[in-house]
Protein backbone atom coordinates (compact mmCIF):
# COMPACT_ATOMS: atom_id res chain seq x y z
CA UNK A 1 0.00 0.00 0.00
CA UNK A 2 3.28 2.57 -0.86
CA UNK A 3 5.74 3.44 -2.66
CA UNK A 4 8.31 6.22 -2.92
CA UNK A 5 8.82 8.61 -5.65
CA UNK A 6 12.83 8.93 -5.07
CA UNK A 7 13.29 12.02 -7.03
CA UNK A 8 10.64 14.17 -5.07
CA UNK A 9 11.72 12.33 -1.79
CA UNK A 10 7.80 11.18 -1.36
CA UNK A 11 6.07 8.18 0.41
CA UNK A 12 2.98 7.79 -0.73
CA UNK A 13 0.74 5.53 1.18
CA UNK A 14 -2.76 4.44 0.63
CA UNK A 15 -5.83 3.09 2.05
CA UNK A 16 -4.83 4.24 5.55
CA UNK A 17 -5.27 2.66 8.64
CA UNK A 18 -5.69 3.58 11.95
CA UNK A 19 -2.25 1.52 12.48
CA UNK A 20 -0.61 3.49 9.92
CA UNK A 21 -0.44 6.31 12.56
CA UNK A 22 2.92 7.22 13.75
CA UNK A 23 5.91 8.80 13.45
CA UNK A 24 7.79 8.21 9.93
CA UNK A 25 11.70 9.83 9.40
CA UNK A 26 13.38 10.11 6.36
CA UNK A 27 17.18 9.87 6.28
CA UNK A 28 19.44 11.11 3.34
CA UNK A 29 22.85 11.03 4.37
CA UNK A 30 23.39 12.44 7.63
CA UNK A 31 20.25 14.49 7.28
CA UNK A 32 17.35 12.66 9.04
CA UNK A 33 13.40 14.20 9.10
CA UNK A 34 10.67 13.23 11.16
CA UNK A 35 6.94 13.58 10.52
CA UNK A 36 4.15 12.57 12.60
CA UNK A 37 1.09 10.98 11.14
CA UNK A 38 -2.02 11.55 12.77
CA UNK A 39 -4.90 9.44 11.44
CA UNK A 40 -8.64 9.60 12.07
CA UNK A 41 -11.64 7.41 10.89
CA UNK A 42 -15.20 8.54 10.60
CA UNK A 43 -17.65 5.63 10.24
CA UNK A 44 -21.40 6.03 10.13
CA UNK A 45 -24.41 3.63 10.99
CA UNK A 46 -26.53 1.85 8.54
CA UNK A 47 -23.68 2.46 5.95
CA UNK A 48 -25.36 6.39 5.91
CA UNK A 49 -28.28 5.06 4.36
CA UNK A 50 -31.42 6.18 6.78
CA UNK A 51 -35.10 6.73 6.74
CA UNK A 52 -36.61 9.93 7.95
CA UNK A 53 -37.05 10.42 11.49
CA UNK A 54 -34.25 8.29 11.93
CA UNK A 55 -30.91 9.27 14.26
CA UNK A 56 -27.72 8.29 13.39
CA UNK A 57 -24.48 7.50 15.20
CA UNK A 58 -21.18 9.27 14.61
CA UNK A 59 -17.66 7.16 15.57
CA UNK A 60 -14.78 9.09 15.31
CA UNK A 61 -11.52 6.95 15.91
CA UNK A 62 -7.82 8.54 16.21
CA UNK A 63 -4.55 7.24 16.38
CA UNK A 64 -1.35 9.30 16.87
CA UNK A 65 2.84 8.44 17.93
CA UNK A 66 2.10 11.24 20.38
CA UNK A 67 -0.39 11.38 23.47
CA UNK A 68 -3.56 11.69 21.59
CA UNK A 69 -5.10 15.25 22.11
CA UNK A 70 -8.63 16.12 23.50
CA UNK A 71 -10.66 16.68 20.72
CA UNK A 72 -13.90 19.23 19.94
CA UNK A 73 -16.16 17.95 17.20
CA UNK A 74 -18.63 20.05 15.32
CA UNK A 75 -21.24 19.24 12.51
CA UNK A 76 -22.25 20.57 9.49
CA UNK A 77 -25.65 19.63 7.69
CA UNK A 78 -25.79 19.57 4.07
CA UNK A 79 -27.28 23.21 4.09
CA UNK A 80 -23.60 24.46 6.34
CA UNK A 81 -25.57 24.58 8.93
CA UNK A 82 -24.37 23.69 12.69
CA UNK A 83 -26.26 20.48 13.84
CA UNK A 84 -26.67 19.93 17.69
CA UNK A 85 -25.10 16.84 18.33
CA UNK A 86 -25.00 14.63 21.76
CA UNK A 87 -21.26 13.09 22.50
CA UNK A 88 -22.37 9.42 24.43
CA UNK A 89 -18.68 8.03 24.53
CA UNK A 90 -15.82 10.45 24.81
CA UNK A 91 -12.11 8.62 24.99
CA UNK A 92 -9.25 10.23 23.25
CA UNK A 93 -9.15 7.44 21.31
CA UNK A 94 -13.30 6.74 20.55
CA UNK A 95 -16.00 9.87 20.22
CA UNK A 96 -19.47 8.51 19.25
CA UNK A 97 -21.86 10.89 18.71
CA UNK A 98 -25.75 10.98 18.43
CA UNK A 99 -27.30 13.11 15.78
CA UNK A 100 -30.74 14.89 15.32
CA UNK A 101 -33.64 12.92 14.04
CA UNK A 102 -33.46 13.24 10.05
CA UNK A 103 -35.91 14.79 7.36
CA UNK A 104 -36.06 14.01 3.82
CA UNK A 105 -34.23 17.13 3.29
CA UNK A 106 -31.53 16.28 5.16
CA UNK A 107 -29.98 14.35 2.62
CA UNK A 108 -26.69 15.11 1.26
CA UNK A 109 -22.72 15.85 1.92
CA UNK A 110 -22.17 16.84 5.99
CA UNK A 111 -19.26 17.90 7.14
CA UNK A 112 -17.57 16.88 10.26
CA UNK A 113 -14.90 19.71 11.71
CA UNK A 114 -12.28 18.69 14.19
CA UNK A 115 -10.47 20.72 16.62
CA UNK A 116 -7.63 20.22 18.64
CA UNK A 117 -5.45 23.84 20.27
CA UNK A 118 -2.10 21.14 21.09
CA UNK A 119 -1.50 19.68 18.38
CA UNK A 120 -2.79 22.38 16.75
CA UNK A 121 -5.64 20.62 14.40
CA UNK A 122 -8.00 21.94 12.17
CA UNK A 123 -9.30 19.05 9.95
CA UNK A 124 -12.60 18.48 8.17
CA UNK A 125 -14.48 15.13 7.27
CA UNK A 126 -17.36 14.59 4.81
CA UNK A 127 -19.35 12.27 4.74
CA UNK A 128 -22.52 11.06 2.86
CA UNK A 129 -26.00 11.06 4.39
CA UNK A 130 -29.04 10.04 2.09
CA UNK A 131 -32.31 9.84 4.00
CA UNK A 132 -35.48 8.09 2.35
CA UNK A 133 -38.50 9.71 2.79
CA UNK A 134 -41.56 11.55 2.36
CA UNK A 135 -41.36 15.34 1.47
CA UNK A 136 -45.22 15.90 2.80
CA UNK A 137 -45.43 17.50 6.30
CA UNK A 138 -45.42 15.08 9.38
CA UNK A 139 -49.10 15.45 9.54
CA UNK A 140 -51.06 17.02 6.28
CA UNK A 141 -54.91 17.93 6.86
CA UNK A 142 -56.82 18.12 3.57
CA UNK A 143 -60.15 19.63 3.34
CA UNK A 144 -62.92 18.54 0.65
CA UNK A 145 -66.76 18.60 0.28
CA UNK A 146 -68.94 16.18 -0.58
CA UNK A 147 -69.11 14.49 -3.89
CA UNK A 148 -66.22 16.31 -4.70
CA UNK A 149 -63.22 14.79 -6.32
CA UNK A 150 -59.80 14.91 -4.23
CA UNK A 151 -56.15 13.10 -5.24
CA UNK A 152 -54.61 12.41 -1.98
CA UNK A 153 -50.69 12.40 -2.78
CA UNK A 154 -47.00 11.29 -1.17
CA UNK A 155 -44.18 12.16 -2.69
CA UNK A 156 -41.26 10.38 -2.14
CA UNK A 157 -37.33 11.27 -2.88
CA UNK A 158 -35.65 8.75 -3.45
CA UNK A 159 -35.02 9.61 -7.41
CA UNK A 160 -34.24 13.38 -5.88
CA UNK A 161 -31.01 11.36 -4.30
CA UNK A 162 -30.62 8.33 -6.10
CA UNK A 163 -31.33 5.86 -4.23
CA UNK A 164 -30.12 2.69 -5.33
CA UNK A 165 -31.92 0.21 -3.09
CA UNK A 166 -35.12 -1.14 -3.90
CA UNK A 167 -37.76 -0.54 -0.91
CA UNK A 168 -41.34 -1.68 -0.60
CA UNK A 169 -44.41 0.64 0.93
CA UNK A 170 -48.59 0.08 1.10
CA UNK A 171 -51.24 2.66 1.91
CA UNK A 172 -54.19 2.30 4.78
CA UNK A 173 -57.24 3.75 5.34
CA UNK A 174 -58.69 3.87 8.80
CA UNK A 175 -61.77 5.93 9.98
CA UNK A 176 -60.34 6.95 13.30
CA UNK A 177 -56.75 6.62 15.08
CA UNK A 178 -58.16 3.64 16.97
CA UNK A 179 -60.44 2.28 14.29
CA UNK A 180 -59.22 -1.19 12.21
CA UNK A 181 -57.08 -0.25 9.13
CA UNK A 182 -58.06 -1.36 5.65
CA UNK A 183 -54.83 -1.77 2.80
CA UNK A 184 -55.96 -0.12 -0.14
CA UNK A 185 -52.71 -0.61 -2.02
CA UNK A 186 -49.10 -2.09 -2.33
CA UNK A 187 -45.99 -0.63 -3.82
CA UNK A 188 -42.39 -1.53 -4.03
CA UNK A 189 -40.06 0.49 -6.17
CA UNK A 190 -37.05 -1.46 -7.69
CA UNK A 191 -33.22 -0.46 -7.79
CA UNK A 192 -33.78 1.10 -10.84
CA UNK A 193 -36.51 3.55 -9.64
CA UNK A 194 -39.31 1.90 -10.91
CA UNK A 195 -42.94 2.37 -9.35
CA UNK A 196 -44.83 -0.77 -9.09
CA UNK A 197 -48.94 -0.40 -7.45
CA UNK A 198 -51.53 -3.02 -6.63
CA UNK A 199 -54.87 -2.57 -5.19
CA UNK A 200 -55.40 -4.33 -2.56
CA UNK A 201 -59.36 -2.57 -1.56
CA UNK A 202 -62.36 -4.19 -3.44
CA UNK A 203 -64.69 -2.56 -1.02
CA UNK A 204 -63.47 1.46 -1.20
CA UNK A 205 -64.39 2.88 -3.93
CA UNK A 206 -60.59 4.84 -5.25
CA UNK A 207 -58.26 5.20 -8.46
CA UNK A 208 -54.78 5.00 -8.96
CA UNK A 209 -54.03 7.46 -11.55
CA UNK A 210 -51.73 6.61 -14.53
CA UNK A 211 -50.37 10.09 -15.33
CA UNK A 212 -47.67 11.26 -12.09
CA UNK A 213 -44.46 11.84 -11.43
CA UNK A 214 -42.07 9.13 -10.28
CA UNK A 215 -41.67 8.14 -6.90
CA UNK A 216 -45.22 9.57 -6.31
CA UNK A 217 -48.07 7.39 -4.74
CA UNK A 218 -50.98 8.82 -5.54
CA UNK A 219 -54.46 7.81 -4.79
CA UNK A 220 -57.69 9.81 -6.48
CA UNK A 221 -61.60 9.35 -4.79
CA UNK A 222 -63.79 10.11 -7.28
CA UNK A 223 -67.15 11.27 -5.39
CA UNK A 224 -65.83 11.70 -1.58
CA UNK A 225 -68.71 10.51 0.51
CA UNK A 226 -68.61 11.81 4.20
CA UNK A 227 -67.94 8.54 5.41
CA UNK A 228 -64.26 8.54 3.28
CA UNK A 229 -62.83 10.86 5.95
CA UNK A 230 -60.49 9.72 8.29
CA UNK A 231 -55.91 8.74 8.46
CA UNK A 232 -54.61 7.99 5.09
CA UNK A 233 -51.39 6.51 5.73
CA UNK A 234 -47.99 5.98 3.28
CA UNK A 235 -45.80 3.67 4.94
CA UNK A 236 -42.45 2.77 3.33
CA UNK A 237 -40.30 -0.57 4.51
CA UNK A 238 -36.15 -0.94 3.88
CA UNK A 239 -34.33 -3.24 5.49
CA UNK A 240 -36.74 -4.03 8.00
CA UNK A 241 -37.83 -0.33 9.02
CA UNK A 242 -40.44 1.78 8.86
CA UNK A 243 -41.38 5.15 7.50
CA UNK A 244 -44.85 6.38 7.48
CA UNK A 245 -46.42 10.10 6.25
CA UNK A 246 -50.43 10.50 6.87
CA UNK A 247 -52.95 12.62 5.27
CA UNK A 248 -56.07 13.69 7.40
CA UNK A 249 -58.25 14.07 5.05
CA UNK A 250 -61.91 16.22 6.80
CA UNK A 251 -65.38 16.58 5.11
CA UNK A 252 -67.92 18.49 5.01
CA UNK A 253 -71.82 18.28 4.14
CA UNK A 254 -74.55 20.65 4.38
CA UNK A 255 -78.23 20.20 4.94
CA UNK A 256 -81.59 21.72 5.39
CA UNK A 257 -84.69 20.86 7.61
CA UNK A 258 -87.32 20.92 6.17
CA UNK A 259 -86.44 20.72 2.81
CA UNK A 260 -87.89 22.20 0.59
CA UNK A 261 -88.90 26.28 -0.46
CA UNK A 262 -89.06 28.67 2.28
CA UNK A 263 -92.36 30.43 3.07
CA UNK A 264 -92.76 33.76 3.73
CA UNK A 265 -92.93 33.96 7.59
CA UNK A 266 -91.50 30.33 7.73
CA UNK A 267 -88.24 29.28 9.47
CA UNK A 268 -85.66 26.76 7.95
CA UNK A 269 -82.42 25.18 10.10
CA UNK A 270 -79.22 25.15 7.95
CA UNK A 271 -76.87 22.53 9.19
CA UNK A 272 -73.17 22.21 8.73
CA UNK A 273 -70.97 19.47 10.14
CA UNK A 274 -67.19 18.27 8.87
CA UNK A 275 -66.50 14.85 9.78
CA UNK A 276 -63.48 15.41 12.38
CA UNK A 277 -61.91 17.43 14.29
CA UNK A 278 -60.39 20.93 13.56
CA UNK A 279 -57.30 22.57 14.63
CA UNK A 280 -57.71 25.30 17.27
CA UNK A 281 -57.16 28.01 14.60
CA UNK A 282 -59.78 26.83 12.24
CA UNK A 283 -63.53 27.56 12.43
CA UNK A 284 -67.04 27.00 10.69
CA UNK A 285 -68.72 30.15 9.19
CA UNK A 286 -72.28 30.44 7.36
CA UNK A 287 -73.23 33.22 5.39
CA UNK A 288 -75.87 34.83 3.47
CA UNK A 289 -74.75 35.66 -0.25
CA UNK A 290 -74.91 39.54 -0.70
CA UNK A 291 -76.67 39.31 3.09
CA UNK A 292 -75.82 41.35 6.10
CA UNK A 293 -74.03 41.22 9.48
CA UNK A 294 -76.86 39.90 10.74
CA UNK A 295 -77.00 36.60 8.35
CA UNK A 296 -73.42 35.43 9.45
CA UNK A 297 -72.98 33.08 11.90
CA UNK A 298 -69.13 31.70 13.18
CA UNK A 299 -68.92 28.34 15.07
CA UNK A 300 -66.61 28.01 18.60
CA UNK A 301 -63.47 26.57 18.51
CA UNK A 302 -63.11 22.77 18.68
CA UNK A 303 -66.99 22.80 17.40
CA UNK A 304 -67.07 20.42 14.09
CA UNK A 305 -71.35 21.18 13.44
CA UNK A 306 -72.90 24.68 12.81
CA UNK A 307 -76.69 25.21 12.57
CA UNK A 308 -78.39 28.53 11.77
CA UNK A 309 -82.22 29.26 11.80
CA UNK A 310 -83.03 31.51 8.55
CA UNK A 311 -86.02 33.39 7.24
CA UNK A 312 -84.56 34.92 4.16
CA UNK A 313 -84.33 32.63 1.10
CA UNK A 314 -81.43 32.87 -0.99
CA UNK A 315 -78.02 31.63 -1.09
CA UNK A 316 -76.35 30.54 1.67
CA UNK A 317 -72.66 29.51 2.10
CA UNK A 318 -70.83 27.78 4.83
CA UNK A 319 -67.13 28.47 5.10
CA UNK A 320 -64.13 26.81 6.49
CA UNK A 321 -61.68 29.02 7.59
CA UNK A 322 -58.41 27.89 8.68
CA UNK A 323 -56.43 31.11 10.31
CA UNK A 324 -56.98 33.97 7.74
CA UNK A 325 -57.53 31.41 4.50
CA UNK A 326 -60.98 29.86 3.20
CA UNK A 327 -60.13 26.05 2.65
CA UNK A 328 -63.53 24.97 1.24
CA UNK A 329 -66.89 26.38 1.17
CA UNK A 330 -70.12 24.59 0.20
CA UNK A 331 -73.18 26.56 -1.12
CA UNK A 332 -76.76 25.45 -0.15
CA UNK A 333 -79.70 27.44 -2.70
CA UNK A 334 -82.59 28.13 -0.22
CA UNK A 335 -85.67 28.56 -2.94
CA UNK A 336 -88.80 30.95 -2.17
CA UNK A 337 -91.96 29.38 -1.77
CA UNK A 338 -94.03 30.93 -5.05
CA UNK A 339 -96.69 33.51 -4.38
CA UNK A 340 -99.49 31.02 -5.04
CA UNK A 341 -98.41 28.72 -2.46
CA UNK A 342 -98.40 31.52 0.30
CA UNK A 343 -101.76 32.55 -0.91
CA UNK A 344 -102.75 28.30 -0.02
CA UNK A 345 -101.45 28.48 2.87
CA UNK A 346 -102.74 31.68 4.24
CA UNK A 347 -105.97 30.53 3.00
CA UNK A 348 -105.40 27.41 4.77
CA UNK A 349 -104.85 28.98 7.99
CA UNK A 350 -108.00 31.41 7.50
CA UNK A 351 -110.07 28.24 6.25
CA UNK A 352 -108.85 26.14 9.40
CA UNK A 353 -109.38 29.43 11.65
CA UNK A 354 -113.15 29.34 10.28
CA UNK A 355 -113.27 25.21 10.48
CA UNK A 356 -112.15 25.37 14.59
CA UNK A 357 -114.37 28.12 15.10
CA UNK A 358 -117.61 27.19 13.61
CA UNK A 359 -117.02 23.62 15.57
CA UNK A 360 -116.49 25.38 18.89
CA UNK A 361 -119.76 27.35 18.41
CA UNK A 362 -121.82 24.25 18.10
CA UNK A 363 -119.90 22.31 20.66
CA UNK A 364 -121.10 25.76 22.66
CA UNK A 365 -124.80 25.30 21.32
CA UNK A 366 -124.99 21.57 21.83
CA UNK A 367 -123.91 21.89 25.44
CA UNK A 368 -126.26 24.43 26.04
CA UNK A 369 -128.91 22.74 24.77
CA UNK A 370 -127.79 19.38 26.70
CA UNK A 371 -127.45 21.20 29.71
CA UNK A 372 -131.58 22.64 29.25
CA UNK A 373 -133.45 19.31 28.64
CA UNK A 374 -130.73 18.09 31.55
CA UNK A 375 -132.32 21.10 33.43
CA UNK A 376 -135.96 20.39 32.47
CA UNK A 377 -135.73 16.69 33.12
CA UNK A 378 -134.70 17.06 36.90
CA UNK A 379 -137.71 20.00 37.41
CA UNK A 380 -140.04 17.06 36.02
CA UNK A 381 -138.66 14.07 38.48
CA UNK A 382 -138.96 16.13 41.56
CA UNK A 383 -142.86 17.14 40.38
CA UNK A 384 -143.59 13.77 40.53
CA UNK A 385 -141.77 13.58 43.61
CA UNK A 386 -143.98 15.82 45.28
CA UNK A 387 -147.40 14.66 43.79
CA UNK A 388 -146.57 11.00 44.97
CA UNK A 389 -145.20 12.26 48.56
CA UNK A 390 -149.04 14.49 48.91
CA UNK A 391 -150.98 11.71 47.03
CA UNK A 392 -152.70 14.27 45.52
CA UNK A 393 -153.86 14.43 41.38
CA UNK A 394 -153.24 16.75 39.01
CA UNK A 395 -154.28 16.66 35.50
CA UNK A 396 -151.86 18.97 33.21
CA UNK A 397 -153.19 19.61 30.02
Amino acid sequence: RSDIKMEYKQLRVWNLKLSDAGMYICKYGSHEVRTSLHIFKLTISLDGHFLQNEVPELILMQNSSSPLPDLSITLFDSKNKRVTSEVQNKSRQKYVVNLKKLEAMDSGTWVCQVHSDSPLINQNISFAVKVLGFQNPDLERKYATVDSTVILSWSLNSQKIKWKEDFTGQLNWKQQESANAHELLDFNVTAQGQLHETKKSSNFLFEIPERKPESTIEVKLPKVHFNHSGQYQCQLEYQGRHAQSKIELVVMKVSANPVGPLSRGANMTLTCQVSGPLPPHAFLRWERVNGTEMDVKTSKQHEVKLEVKISAAGLWSCHLIEGNDRQISLHYHVEEAPVWINYVIIGASVGGSLLVFTLGCLCIISGISWQRRRQRAKRMTQARQYLLENKTCQCQQ
